[in-house]
């Protein structure tokens, strides 16, 4: 595997990092675009004669219902990626597993899509603009979290309702309005929060 491997380092060298141009505005955080990774690698292995073959093994397909009680298919597949070279006919298999949900058919193809940005990422070790265990919006959430159960558990031994979501004190008329509409206990805020992702 010289030869290949030779190319696979320039390959590495001119893969060296993606910037996350993806923005998912529902949950608000920045991804790496598929198209983005793929353009580059592709762009980096065709100009060192590497051609690359795709098998897929879809490992699982079931039907999901989502929060608000729609029917969807989920899907995770792994791939193996065959790199070979063109001048020496060596080869070198890389894989990825990826999951994709979807209402109509597009499940496996985002699963697919997402199995081989993953495995060019991991194998090529390409950078982001980030660090996923430096993410502080998640150790926000947790302390936000711990506070309103603590304000809930305080507030509960008081015989008083409290939101779910931020641990306020609200009223029984409040909490039987928020369980029949929302099928939980929420403040007005919250539910005015739980409306607007509706």
């Amino acid at each position: 595997m010289k030869n290949l491997a030779k190319k696979m380092v320039e390959v590495m060298k001119a893969c060296s990092h993606v910037a996350k141009n993806g923005t998912n505005d529902f949950h608000n955080y920045k991804y790496d675009k598929a198209k983005d990774v793929l353009e580059m690698v592709n762009e980096s292995l065709t100009k060192n004669g590497i051609m690359t073959s795709v098998e897929v093994e879809i490992m699982d397909m079931r039907e999901v219902t989502t929060s608000k009680g729609n029917k969807e298919i989920l899907a995770s597949v792994k791939i193996i990626i065959t790199l070979i070279d063109s001048d020496s006919g060596e080869t070198a298999k890389i894989s990825g597993v990826g999951s994709g949900q979807d209402a109509g058919d597009k499940s496996l193809a985002k699963a697919q899509t997402q199995a081989i940005k993953y495995a060019y990422r991991n194998s090529l070790a390409i950078a982001t603009d980030d660090d996923p265990e430096g993410d502080t919006h998640t150790d926000e959430v947790m302390n936000e979290n711990k506070n309103s159960f603590a304000k809930a558990k305080t507030s509960s031994k008081n015989n008083s309702s409290v939101c779910v979501d931020c641990g306020t004190s609200i009223s029984q008329k409040v909490a039987d309005y928020s369980k029949n509409k929302f099928g939980k206990c929420l403040c007005y805020d919250c539910q005015h929060s739980q409306e607007k992702v509706a």
